[in-house]
């Protein structure tokens, strides 16, 4: 999806999310072109982007941290969002990040996730994901809450950092290498809803999923 307005390339990285895409991509502002990145669907992920306008990179490596590289190197706007694609947030919650970025607030803007009903966040991925945000903050004076699950900043910026994870331990190292290098780091609250029908997590949606993530996690922090 682009426009004339559009001002900021929005990744995002897929697999299986054929379902929610209709109702997320009608919800995009038009300040962002969307480039969703297809990491190894076995559905019809990448004709219904395509059908809905969505520019489609497809990455064959699998890993969350491929798939968001691979946004990352085909995005040519200066300003980049980064967002799940399962439905689970609101793009129009972009907005005020892009904007913090733009403006000269923020080198990074992130979200915070709250969930919108019981059950959205399972208890499991809401520990784990507690554990390695109360290590950032105590080990190297991270100020985020979350680990940057919807992000806002400048694609050069992000692709001078370096990063090499291509798994789940991404956005670990992510926030380990902004904070490391002084970047100025604004939260904003950001509704989490339930993932759109006929979706599934790969991080959440089971006990080993999470323990997955989370071996991902503490490998980049080792």
């Amino acid at each position: 999806m682009t426009s004339d307005a559009a001002v900021c390339d929005l990744v995002l990285p897929c697999r299986d999310e054929g379902p929610a895409l209709p109702a997320l991509l009608s919800r995009v502002p038009g300040e962002f072109a969307v480039v969703v990145v297809d990491n190894g669907s076995r559905d019809d992920t990448a004709e219904v982007a395509e059908r809905l306008g969505a520019r489609v990179v497809v990455e064959p490596v699998p890993g969350y941290g491929s798939a968001v590289h691979a946004g990352l190197l085909a995005a040519t706007r200066d300003f980049v969002a980064v967002m799940d694609g399962d439905g689970s947030f609101d793009p129009t919650d972009l907005l005020a990040l892009l904007a913090d970025v733009r403006e000269g607030r923020a080198d990074l803007a992130v979200g915070r996730r709250r969930p919108t009903r019981r059950g959205t966040w399972p208890w499991h991925a809401r520990a784990g994901n507690a554990l390695i945000v109360a290590w950032l903050r105590r080990s190297i004076g991270m100020t985020a809450h979350d680990i940057a699950p919807m992000r806002v900043a400048r694609r050069q910026a992000m692709l001078d950092l370096g990063l090499r994870d291509r798994r789940f331990g991404y956005p670990v190292e992510l926030l380990q290498a902004v904070t490391r290098a002084g970047w100025r780091v604004v939260e904003h609250d950001v509704d989490y809803h339930p993932r759109a029908e006929g979706t599934r997590s790969k991080v959440s949606g089971s006990v080993c999923g999470t323990v997955r993530t989370a071996r991902d996690f503490w490998r980049v922090l080792s």
